[in-house]
């Protein structure tokens, strides 16, 4: 039996989170990674070394190396609802040989001890995606409310960068409008608390690339990602 021959760039995963407080948004640090190959079949190792392939994300024209929105606010500005911020993310081949790309995207809630806010929907955390249907194929049936799945319709060449997947992010305005009260009464007085769904939260973004050589292509993504696709002259289709 013949060896499927691939190679696998594993994941490089960003991720950043703000927090939230009674209208205010501070800046949060969750430690983002960066890793080279960790797949390789035996009998393509002996062509190909470890540091060939590479994919890096990039933000704002710069390789992201920490944390993603890292420099999203300037020093001591605060983060506006509803206010569009730049955020423009793309891709970009750091390894010496052809690669074709995906890119996942999750945006969740989080409380103050880090577990997921269910009420607080990820749709609240708008990051505007560009160039989808053309550079960038959605993947719909991997793709759900938090995550999002993207694939780069073309083969990305040693050195090269991608269009842009990303240009701007807001964070719905409406969020502030979340509130529920509870009444007490007691006697002839009436206690009303109001709590705000967003005391204390935090939204997180992360953006996670990763990308298979050329050669064997088809065969490679089906085996890495669980995804059928039809390649022609270098354009990657969706099956």
């Amino acid at each position: 039996m013949k060896k499927l021959k691939k190679l696998i760039a594993s994941p490089v995963t960003t991720i950043a989170a703000f927090a939230l407080a009674a209208g205010l948004l501070l800046f949060s640090s969750i430690g983002g990674a960066r890793a080279a190959l960790t797949y390789f079949s035996d009998d393509f190792a002996a062509n190909i070394q470890l540091h060939e392939i590479g994919v890096t994300l990039v933000e704002n024209g710069a390789p992201v190396e920490g944390e993603l929105l890292a420099g999203l606010l300037g020093e001591g500005q605060e983060l506006e609802l509803g206010a569009a911020y730049q955020e423009e993310l793309g891709v970009y081949n750091s390894g010496i040989i052809n690669e074709y790309v995906r890119v996942s995207i999750h945006k969740y809630w989080v409380d103050q001890e880090g577990e997921k806010i269910p009420s607080l929907s990820p749709d609240l955390i708008d990051l505007n995606l560009v160039n989808i249907g053309d550079a960038w194929l959605l993947d719909g049936s991997a793709s759900t409310q938090e995550r999002t799945v993207l694939y780069y319709s073309r083969l990305l060449d040693s050195q090269s960068g991608t269009p842009l997947f990303a240009d701007k992010l807001t964070i719905d305005g409406s969020v502030a409008g979340r509130v529920s009260e509870t009444r007490e009464t007691q006697g002839r007085y009436t206690t009303i608390t109001t709590t705000y769904e967003y005391d204390g939260a935090r939204f997180c973004i992360e953006a996670k690339v990763d990308a298979v050589q050329e050669h064997n292509a088809q065969d490679a993504i089906w085996s890495a990602w669980g995804r059928r696709v039809t390649i022609d002259n270098g354009v990657l289709r969706l099956n």
